[in-house]
């Protein structure tokens, strides 16, 4: 056992995360911490591994299914069980005993468990085991004891860890036994917003009395909150008698901030009150805060994400943050695994927030708003003149510095050119490439990201982009204006030439017509999908099967042009399908049994054909209005020059994500070399390293293990956050509205991103992987990128959380002529999967329909 006093951080091992807030609490000056002690996770592990068939049962729990919870709920109740009826030693006993008589042995007592994995600054556990209030005498104190222990293996506890990665055998448990005190009022106190995350602003909640039934939910109790040593805003349960005075909570909310100083993050604290006197009785780590990015100065900042314009909001590992940066020319923060834009310059002057909702707001709504409310605020960024030198200080996250380049003219073969400079360059790079190795190695990948770099930024480029762009807003603006028609862009712009994403998921398609035919096959790769079975075994499998070969020879021809594409390509980390081409396998097996042979080229001639029906629709309706000869041969213009370009929008990110793949395969070959040398542990090891750190370690061949475990460890923590649009140097998440009056009741609002109007089933995937949609299935998903494309074709409709009418999602929804709609706050949890939905592409909403 030990007492708070002889507990510090070192201590967790010990005493679980609870054990030591409670002895780092009684540390700090000012701070009353009702006494107590720590029975350890040693007095834990002896006393259960004596228990019989502890250990049996243990590894019952650590067979089951994750996702099977009744099995859980059966496997974790026997484990309390064993735990519940251990005998405590005597000698374990005594001690306790001896305790209770110092402290106050008639007294009541707060028994409650902390285990190892709990409090902690990635994951707090809260509520997730047990704990006990007014608790008196040895013998009840005692079986509470071993009820805490018990609680360890309670179905939350097991479920919450196995979210998180913590193994059932890695976690102990003690269990803090505290004197407990009679309070006049009690409560939380929050040292960030927790509804903001604003880190300047302090919440307390409160209640009179015990504060368990406000820690339990059970009660709402008064709110104030507290910004500058001042209450800004409360919400009395009672107005005639709130529960705090003023001055309590401004003193409340600075020794939250004393608090706060000495474990270095916000805490979410629990406190009680007495007379005059603070007692705090816990403190741990908010760990649902998104992280701020680290500025270096006291001014303030405003963050937009990179990760909504990219769309994708996952968290990022070190290796991909950090190519990413090398890719593009715009500084960009990190925070929280994902990167940011600090876009306060640009908001400060009438130019640069001209360009911001030029190019930003364009694109999405909610960020759009979200800076209009920092800019009619007024109090985060001062307004000043624009600055002449700075032309691109609205530019969006990866765009090139100096002023757009003007639209080039529609002449096919500029894109043709850019296409095949490219294609020569790459296989420049496959060759070189594969000669090289350690710092030879390195210096050619920085290079080469340079050469990329301008490349994907280049005029010719960018005047390619610029153009079918251009022709796109042009032709939706003015045949609105002139015959009332919106989005009628989208509709011409099905099957343009040399667009490699969509022509992509027609290739899959082309697989499936390999594959149908022969039954052997098709039950192979059924095997494969409910298996779940992962890699490129399955391909052998296939070698001696009849029309196995040519169904092999197909996926491996697909795969050579598209195998390195994945779900968040950007991160150059991410498992790519040549990487583990069954993750391929439950598109393929939908494309057989949705599609009739020959449908992929069917597809594009449809497309194809209906382009040229409203482009002579269009210009035959523009003929008949007063000048409209003129009015026709300058929209046939801009039809020429939307197909001519549109297409190749694609076509950049195709060409750096295959330079990625060239990378990541060399990168990988000199991970295996470091950990045949004993420098790396894993070879995925490299994937937490920055480019630059992993360049000096092929140079050095020295790593920093401990650095590589704590990335893993942060990593895993980042991938339970969301990011923000928008926020700000303090925290606070600055949420935006889509404002909207024109909605049928009760509808989502969107962004129009592909016209028309599709009812149908919804199938929300999380995964692509997972997807099993059939023909007339909307895809309802967070976010796609070109690695979604195979399951459009499949697709009757499109909605997703993050876009805008110019992302991937879009464009290639307009290709195959579904009606599409973007940037849906929170679709995936608003929309249940297989609820009937109507999606209007047109107008920018979602309505579900039962």
């Amino acid at each position: 056992m030990l007492g708070f006093a002889q507990i510090d951080s070192t201590n967790i091992a010990d005493v679980g995360g609870k054990g030591v807030g409670l002895g780092e609490l009684s540390r700090i000056d000012g701070v009353r911490v009702p006494d107590g002690f720590c029975v350890t996770t040693d007095a834990f592990r002896r006393v259960v591994a004596a228990a019989p068939s502890f250990g049996d049962r243990l590894d019952l729990l650590a067979r089951v299914d994750p996702d099977d919870r009744e099995a859980i709920r059966e496997a974790s109740a026997e484990v309390r069980r064993v735990v519940e009826d251990v005998t405590v030693p005597g000698e374990l006993v005594a001690e306790i005993g001896d305790a209770l008589d110092r402290l106050g042995a008639g007294a009541a007592y707060a028994v409650r468990s902390s285990a190892t994995a709990e409090d902690l600054p990635g994951a707090s556990f809260a509520g997730q085991q047990d704990s006990y209030l007014d608790v008196v005498g040895l013998a009840e104190i005692v079986r509470h004891v071993r009820r805490c222990w018990a609680s360890l293996f309670t179905e939350r506890a097991v479920t919450y860890r196995r979210r998180n990665g913590f193994d059932d055998r890695q976690v102990r448990m003690a269990v803090v036994v505290q004197r407990m005190v009679v309070p006049d009022a009690a409560g939380v106190l929050f040292t960030a917003d927790p509804v903001t995350s604003d880190r300047k602003v302090a919440s307390v909640q409160a209640v009179r009395g015990l504060g368990e039934a406000l820690v339990s939910g059970l009660v709402t109790g008064d709110v104030y909150a507290v910004r500058d040593d001042r209450v800004s805003a409360t919400a009395p349960a009672d107005e005639a008698r709130p529960v705090l005075t003023d001055a309590q909570v401004v003193a409340l909310a600075r020794l939250g901030r004393r608090i706060e100083a000495h474990f270095g993050r916000p805490q979410d604290i629990e406190w009680c009150l007495t007379g005059d006197d603070f007692h705090i009785v816990q403190s741990r780590p908010i760990t649902t805060l998104f992280p701020v990015p680290e500025s270096g100065d006291q001014e303030n900042h405003v963050y937009v994400s990179v990760g909504h314009q990219q769309m994708m909001t996952d968290a990022m590992k070190p290796l991909g943050l950090s190519v990413w940066q090398l890719t593009t020319p715009r500084p960009m923060h990190e925070a929280g695994g994902r990167l940011f834009v600090d876009v306060a310059a640009a908001l400060a002057t009438p130019a640069g927030r001209d360009g911001l909702f030029a190019t930003l707001g364009k694109d999405d709504p909610w960020m759009r708003d979200a800076l209009r409310t920092v800019i009619d605020r007024g109090d985060l960024i001062p307004s000043r003149p624009d600055i002449p030198s700075r032309p691109d200080a609205g530019a969006p996250a990866g765009a090139p510095a100096g002023p757009p380049p003007a639209p080039a003219e529609p002449d096919p073969a500029l894109v043709t050119e850019l296409i095949e400079a490219d294609r020569e360059s790459l296989a420049t790079l496959r060759s070189t490439i594969a000669t090289l190795s350690g710092p030879e190695l390195m210096e050619f990948i920085l290079a080469d990201l340079a050469e990329l770099r301008r490349a994907l930024f280049s005029p010719r480029s960018s005047q390619a982009i610029m153009a079918g762009m251009e022709a796109s807003w042009w032709l939706n603006d003015h045949l609105e204006t002139w015959l009332g028609e919106k989005n009628a862009a989208d509709a011409l712009t099905q099957s343009v030439p040399h667009n490699v994403t969509s022509e992509m998921g027609l290739a899959l398609l082309d697989v499936a017509d390999a594959v149908r035919p022969h039954p052997e096959v098709v039950a192979v790769l059924r095997r494969v999908a409910d298996e779940g079975r992962e890699g490129a075994g399955f391909l052998d499998e296939l070698a001696g099967l009849p029309g196995g070969p040519g169904a092999r020879a197909a996926i491996l021809d697909f795969l050579d042009e598209y195998g390195m594409r994945c779900a968040g390509e950007i991160d150059i980390t991410r498992t790519r399908w040549s990487e583990n081409p069954a993750l391929l396998v439950p598109t393929i097996l939908g494309n057989v049994r949705n599609f009739e042979p020959g449908a992929g080229r069917r597809h594009f001639e449809q497309g194809l054909q209906e382009s040229r029906r409203k482009e002579q629709d269009v210009l035959a309706r523009l003929r008949a209005l007063p000048g409209g000869e003129a009015k026709a041969e300058e929209t046939k213009r801009m039809i020429d020059r939307v197909r001519a370009f549109t297409g190749y929008r694609e076509y950049p990110k195709y060409g750096m994500i295959s330079r990625y793949f060239a990378y990541k395969q060399a990168l990988l070959r000199e991970a295996d070399r470091l950990v045949s040398s004993g420098v790396l542990r894993e070879r995925d090891d490299v994937f937490f390293l920055r480019f630059e750190e992993l360049r000096e370690a092929v140079r050095t061949g020295d790593v920093d293990a401990g650095l590589v475990a704590e990335r893993r460890a942060a990593f895993r923590t980042y991938e339970t956050l969301v990011p923000p649009r928008v926020f700000t140097s303090d925290g606070e998440v600055i949420t935006g509205r889509y404002r909207r009056e024109d909605l049928p009741p009760g509808a989502l609002p969107g962004i129009p991103a592909s016209a028309g109007t599709v009812e149908g089933r919804a199938r929300v995937v999380t995964d692509m992987a997972r997807a099993d949609l059939e023909t007339g299935d909307i895809l309802v998903t967070a976010y796609t990128d070109p690695s979604w494309t195979p399951l459009f074709v499949a697709a009757a409709g499109l909605v997703t959380e993050v876009g805008g009418p110019m992302t991937h999602g879009a464009v290639i929804a307009r290709e195959y002529g579904l009606p599409a709609v973007v940037g849906v706050e929170r679709a995936t949890r608003l929309i249940r999967d297989g609820q009937r939905i109507r999606v209007n592409g047109t107008d920018g909403h979602v309505e579900v329909l039962g």
